[in-house]
């Protein structure tokens, strides 16, 4: 097995997370240096070199199958060879694009060369007719439901089949698709680059659960879009934080409502305004053209803006959203810091619309139970939640791969504790496959970024989402 010289003990990198287990023994005694521009030297000067040898890939998956590792977990401890970490992937930038409620099947169904929804799908209404799946002619529709009961009632035991029957009257919106003409760019985008037909929601649950996930592993018992209690949210309970505790450089920024103002209220505070991380959208393309982009950056949509609003929540137009990712696209590829980049655009939950696939089991993240009313449906924090789109795009992205690797939101995270070695947040991104087949580090097929389809909008379908909405 190949080894890493690790220049930091292992306490010294982990922070508040401790060195030990729950009894207080030590976990390893291995430690980390995520390179001199991911940033500066947690331990003491006179730390000495500590050998860790990297585990085969066949056990470290074996293990993650059984939900073997947890909290704290390092990535060498859960990611086997010949697989990098660290310095080994060779990109010093990560760019996070996370977009609103839409589903696999409803945007990408009907693609070539994925798992799209099967002919005979069908879901019934209330009075038992079977609706199939069809082309929605309309770019603005009403709000799908997609809370906690609405989902686990639409997997209904993995039949998938509740997702008219949730959405009475009119719930045949939810069984409507859009395709490579309604949406050119990101077709183009998705079949050029590498893609995932496997990529999950990390709960049968809202917006919120879903971005706690996103960003901190776990919801702490949330199941709606509300607070998390203070005294659950015992440090680092964010990516955020422990990006801040190894010293890397990050921003978030927003195009009007930053969501951690309403995930982590206290932490976030603090970083908005002169001097913060949190800053707005338009700082973002200046950073990039001067090469001056930190290694972690979250580029937000904007969320309030009626039908033209850029984050595709219904009753938005997606096309605009669409035209706001290739924005990003556009200026990500022709940028200085391009050949060492890499952008991944995801949604945060399927937003009510239909997937034919059921959501698989996944491994519980921490000790705390779903907060549920005596009326809530049934479930646990030990299920994935449906499909969701997921695109990768890096110079070292796989040209037109389709990885059917079953993956949930705590991935990215831990793609990101994977290439700055930083522990897992809790056990369910500690288990978590980092989408590193999507890449082939040895031959990037896309330091010259190809040109791709238009980003449109269609001034007569934004009329009629006016005329329908408003705004």
């Amino acid at each position: 097995m190949r080894s890493l010289l690790l220049l930091l003990p292992l306490c010294a990198l982990l922070g508040p997370l401790g060195c030990g287990g729950d009894d207080g023994t030590s976990r390893s005694d291995a430690g980390s240096d995520a390179g001199s521009d991911a940033g500066s030297d947690a331990g003491p000067p006179d730390s000495g070199p500590i050998v860790y040898d990297r585990i085969p890939e066949a056990e470290a998956e074996a293990g993650r199958a059984g939900c073997a590792y947890d909290r704290g977990a390092m990535p060498w401890e859960t990611i086997g060879e010949p697989w990098p970490l660290g310095d080994d992937i060779p990109f010093d930038h990560i760019i996070l694009v996370m977009q609103e409620n839409r589903s696999f099947d409803h945007y990408f169904g009907t693609m070539d060369g994925v798992e799209g929804f099967p002919d005979g799908y069908t879901n019934p209404d209330s009075g038992g007719t079977a609706i199939a799946p069809f082309h929605e002619a309309r770019y603005c529709i009403a709000d799908v439901a997609h809370g906690w009961n609405a989902s686990h009632r639409q997997y209904n035991g993995g039949a998938n089949d509740g997702f008219v029957l949730t959405n009475e009257p009119d719930g045949a919106r939810a069984l409507g698709y859009f395709d490579g003409d309604d949406l050119p760019f990101y077709w183009d985008l998705y079949s050029t680059f590498a893609m995932s037909d496997h990529h999950h929601c990390s709960v049968l649950g809202p917006t919120w659960v879903n971005r706690l996930y996103f960003l901190g592993g776990s919801s702490r018992g949330n199941t709606s879009n509300r607070d998390v209690p203070e005294d659950r949210l015992e440090e680092p309970y964010n990516v955020f934080q422990l990006l801040d505790e190894r010293g890397i450089d990050w921003r978030l920024y927003n195009s009007d409502l930053p969501t951690p103002i309403g995930l982590y209220p206290r932490y976030a505070s603090r970083e908005i305004g002169s001097g913060g991380r949190i800053r707005p959208v338009e700082e973002f393309w200046g950073a990039l053209e001067s090469g001056e982009l930190p290694p972690v950056v979250y580029v937000e949509p904007s969320f309030a803006a009626g039908v033209e609003q850029t984050d595709e929540h219904p009753p938005a137009n997606p096309q605009a959203g669409q035209q706001f990712v290739a924005r990003i696209y556009e200026a990500v590829t022709s940028s200085p810091l391009w050949a060492r980049t890499a952008l991944i655009v995801t949604y945060d939950e399927h937003g009510g619309f239909f997937d034919h696939v059921s959501p698989p089991e996944a491994c519980v993240p921490d000790e705390y139970e779903p907060d549920l009313d005596s009326d809530d449906e049934p479930g646990r924090f030990d299920r994935l939640g449906f499909r969701v789109p997921l695109v990768v795009v890096s110079p070292y992205s796989r040209p037109g791969y389709v990885s059917d690797r079953t993956t949930d939101l705590t991935s990215v995270l831990r793609l990101i504790e994977a290439r700055f070695l930083l522990p897992a947040l809790s056990a369910r991104d500690a288990n978590a496959w980092p989408l590193l087949d999507m890449f082939d580090f040895d031959s990037p097929a896309f330091m010259d970024a190809p040109d791709l389809a238009e980003a449109v909008i269609d001034d007569a379908k934004m009329d009629e989402c006016r005329s329908a909405f408003g705004g």
